[in-house]
């Protein structure tokens, strides 16, 4: 986190900040702990990062830390690429977890002796419906559920069943271990959820030591209970399963009460934000991989280039809010400029290339131009580009018949290379089908430049390094044969008066143009008596 982003955490408020404010003065908690519990089963997106930005946030602003846990209870669908690429994109939005990371696999002994808790206080039931029949059953919003016919099995019939589960002894979906709630109850979720199936998978960590697997709703609360999270955050969609997660708190001996709180997850326009969907994308191979540039998963964002910086600006502009709403994706784009222009050093590229011959420019002749990397970071430094008789330009910027206002280049008109030289278009050159194929151009500034030195002590080249002007410049003779500094010739360090008019055009003062563009440059060039020339020109 720059320092620029720490000055903005210390004035950011949410709701979400505001109760954890309170509850540190109250003293009801000494320090905060969060987590951020992903699923191993695809890659993190954009949407992801508004949590991560604020568990890991949250963490950094208050007295804690914040734990990366992964929720790994579906072997079929998890994966290690997967558990890889989630701590990859943690840490390259420039966050890090306490200790080592967290996995749900880490509690299942602890979970399934909680169970059996459950069993034995008449509080779970094994049911042997099949998956079709538990849903028909369950009721819908406006009709209570009905019960399972194996709902009343006693508790240790519910105890062999289960543990011959846990042993492997029955078949994928034919059993399940559920809660007894409540099947008339108005939240859906409290209708006796599924707390285990059998399921023979091979685990990413645990191998084949399971055949049944916990359910999120299960696994999830009580693993915050087991790391002592005090701020359990989810997103909307998990509103109505918290009256199951404080069922659960209530009648299992937890080590911590942790509460949830829910915050509106981020959608974006014309954005598919779907992990299901995503995942039909990857597998039928319309995109090129989880990381392809126009996916919208965070490993994609940083292949196509964009910085972390601008992606937690992002989450900081949209903030945190308790109603679902969709953001412009306009604003994400604004960010990633911002943080572009920002910090990303200049290059310059030609797409739509145009061949431009320098006539008056000596062939064979390289040389290199010095170029500021940023113009507002006079920190970032400088780079060296070759410059030569023969460059190439956009074609977008020369115009054969231009209209009024078109200060690029066109026939006739005198134009400045950005870093180099003045420029005139004196010829153009189209195939067969009347394309523009080449241009050729004259330059005024070599020709005068040129005039005023001895013919004996021709320059070996000009160089343009920046348009500013200097008050002292210090140059070197050059000899035109050997192209290695002339020892006969001392070095020399002139002072100029700066001309009064930046635009200064060749007609007015050829010479002090001519000499203002050279000498700008620092250049390594061949002079004679020039001080006095250029003072007796100027006067």
């Amino acid at each position: 986190m720059t320092t620029t982003e720490s000055a903005t955490a210390e004035e950011r408020r949410d709701f979400i900040r505001d109760i954890i404010t309170s509850d540190l003065a109250s003293g009801k908690y000494k320090e905060i702990v969060t987590r951020f519990p992903p699923e191993p089963n695809g890659y993190l997106h954009i949407g992801h990062a508004k949590s991560i930005a604020l568990n890991f946030g949250i963490a950094q602003e208050f007295p804690g830390h914040c734990n990366l846990r992964f929720d790994d209870t579906n072997p079929a669908k998890e994966e290690q690429e997967y558990i890889d690429s989630i701590q990859s994109d943690v840490k390259w939005l420039g966050y890090d977890w306490a200790g080592e990371p967290l996995y749900a696999s880490d509690y299942f002994d602890r979970l399934y002796e909680w169970a059996e808790g459950l069993i034995q206080r008449g509080l779970a039931y094994v049911d042997d419906q099949s998956q079709q029949d538990i849903r028909v059953n369950r009721g819908t919003l406006t009709e209570p559920g009905k019960n399972s016919p194996f709902r009343d099995r006693s508790v240790e019939e519910n105890l062999d069943l289960f543990r011959r589960m846990k042993a492997g002894e029955f078949p994928n979906g034919v059993r399940v271990l559920r809660a007894k709630i409540d099947m008339a109850a108005g939240n859906i979720n409290l209708r006796d959820p599924v707390l285990y199936r059998i399921l023979h998978a091979h685990h990413p960590r645990t191998g084949a030591k399971w055949s049944i697997y916990p359910s999120y709703d299960y696994a999830h609360g009580q693993s915050d209970a087991i790391e002592g999270i005090t701020h359990s955050i989810c997103t909307l969609e998990f509103e109505d399963h918290r009256p199951l997660y404080d069922w659960f708190i209530e009648k299992l001996p937890v080590p911590s009460k942790p509460h949830q709180y829910e915050f509106a997850r981020l959608n974006l326009t014309y954005t598919v934000l779907s992990k299901r969907v995503l995942t039909q994308l990857v597998r039928n191979g319309h995109v090129a991989g989880w990381d392809d540039p126009r996916m919208p998963t965070i490993a994609g964002l940083k292949r196509r280039g964009v910085p972390p910086a601008a992606v937690r600006e992002f989450v900081r502009l949209i903030g945190v809010a308790k109603a679902n709403s969709v953001v412009d994706v306009g604003m994400l784009e604004f960010c990633i400029r911002e943080e572009l222009n920002r910090t990303a050093l200049r290059r310059m590229a030609v797409l739509k290339p145009l061949k431009v011959v320098i006539e008056n420019y000596p062939e064979k002749q390289v040389e290199e131009i010095e170029a500021i990397n940023h113009p507002d970071d006079p920190n970032s430094g400088t780079r060296k580009i070759a410059f030569g008789r023969e460059i190439y330009i956009e074609q977008d910027d020369f115009m054969e018949n231009p209209p009024k206002k078109f200060f690029r280049l066109s026939p006739g008109n005198e134009v400045r290379l950005r870093y180099a030289y003045f420029i005139k278009c004196t010829d153009i050159v189209k195939n067969a089908v009347g394309e523009i194929r080449a241009s050729h151009f004259w330059s005024p500034i070599l020709t005068d430049a040129l005039s005023v030195l001895p013919s004996s002590t021709l320059p070996c080249g000009l160089m343009l390094t920046s348009p500013l002007w200097p008050t002292r410049t210090s140059c070197d003779v050059f000899s035109t044969k050997t192209a290695a500094p002339c020892p006969s010739w001392p070095r020399h360090t002139f002072s100029f008066p700066k001309p009064r008019a930046r635009k200064e055009t060749m007609s007015s003062s050829s010479l002090a143009l001519a000499l203002r563009i050279v000498l700008t440059s620092r250049s390594i060039i061949a002079l004679s008596s020039l001080e006095a020339r250029w003072r007796s020109a100027a006067e």
